[in-house]
């Protein structure tokens, strides 16, 4: 399909800048059939939901991936850590801005006196920097600061609001093997947590390790030019087994955000697909828009997404691209926040 086809205008004022209290955002509610539209609160999500359903969360935690440091001349460099290559934590596949202070050769310092060679600069502006010694986790909850996404406007090289730390967070988030949040999880508080589980729906835990192709812009005109970057999935078999009984049963599973969709459409399309036992584990590189056949979920919680990106795409494959740039248009009129720390939309 068309890229242009999944555009569409949003006012600058519209861009949420800071997160709310966790649970107060707004939420559309969008029936895929008719295209109606409802407005709620997230506090009323559990009551959304129905007894059996299975609610699926990505519990994949953020890892204080940016770093801000000083080249040889004294100038800022930031350089965004994506993941270790080949699991070696001195050596790191990373982004780097402004590029012309971190071409091959170029040293960073950055705080507690870690220093840092660019050895490789490959294409797509992809670095391999060698880290004078490992960058722990520990290491970047001290020195790291959170990678927000370049539309919530930060003073480049400046602390941490605390705000940040905390909002840009799921609840549950577990391990941190994240450059970006699962932002529809961000809504979630341990008290609405509670209330879905009274209301008789369960929860299931998947991670997913969201990379830098979360920000990665569609620059083809057509879809089929486009290719996702795979990344690491892993499902509990506890999550397996909840999901094929919830299945078995024909009642329903909840995805809670993209990143869910596409782990559980991947594995549904693999061989074997989501049958119960050990743990799966695999990577999705699933691209999906409209036509895409879902066989896994059966209703989606998700922020408002960026024109023509990849996760608008999804939401567009998941009720219909008209239906959801209607529902679009419709939050606009009615002053919705949009992206990471905006509000939610529900398709059941």
């Amino acid at each position: 399909m068309r890229v242009e086809l999944f555009d569409y205008f949003l006012p600058a004022g519209r861009i949420a800048q800071a997160a709310r209290p966790r649970g107060t955002s707004r939420l559309l509610v969008l029936d895929r059939e008719t295209g109606a539209v409802r407005h709620c609160r997230f506090a009323d999500f559990p009551g959304l939901l129905q007894p059996g359903d299975v609610l699926v969360r990505n519990d994949v935690r953020v890892r204080r991936a940016r770093l801000y440091g000083r080249d040889g001349e004294d100038r800022l460099v930031e350089i965004f850590l994506l993941r270790p290559a080949g699991g070696d934590l001195r050596r790191w596949e990373a982004l780097a801005r402004p590029g012309r202070r971190a071409k091959k050769g170029r040293t960073v310092r950055f705080a507690e006196g870690l220093g840092a060679a660019i050895e490789e600069v490959r294409d797509g502006g992809r670095r391999e920097v060698l880290f004078d010694r490992e960058v722990s986790d520990a290491l970047l909850e001290r020195i790291g600061n959170v990678p927000l996404p370049p539309y919530i406007r930060r003073q480049a090289g400046a602390p941490d609001n605390p705000e940040d730390r905390e909002a840009y967070q799921t609840v549950f988030a577990r391990e941190p093997l994240a450059v970006a949040a699962p932002t529809a999880g961000l809504h979630f508080t341990h008290g609405i947590l509670e209330e879905i589980r009274k209301r008789g729906a369960a929860i299931a835990d998947l991670t997913l390790s969201i990379g830098s192709g979360t920000f990665k812009p569609v620059t083809s005109e057509d879809t089929e030019g486009h290719v996702i970057d795979a990344e690491d999935v892993t499902i509990p078999a506890a999550s397996l087994d909840a999901i094929a009984r919830a299945r078995g049963q024909e009642r329903r599973v909840v995805a809670v955000g993209t990143t869910v969709v596409r782990a559980l459409e991947t594995a549904a399309h693999l061989p074997g697909g989501l049958a119960p036992g050990k743990d799966l584990r695999f990577a999705a590189g699933i691209f999906i828009t409209p036509g895409f056949e879902f066989r896994a979920v059966d209703a989606l919680l998700t922020n408002f997404h960026l024109p023509r990106s990849t996760l608008l795409m999804l939401v567009c494959a998941f009720a219909g691209r008209e239906k959801v740039l209607a529902a679009y248009e419709e939050a606009i009129r009615k002053e919705y926040l949009f992206y990471s720390y905006g509000d939610a939309m529900f398709i059941p």
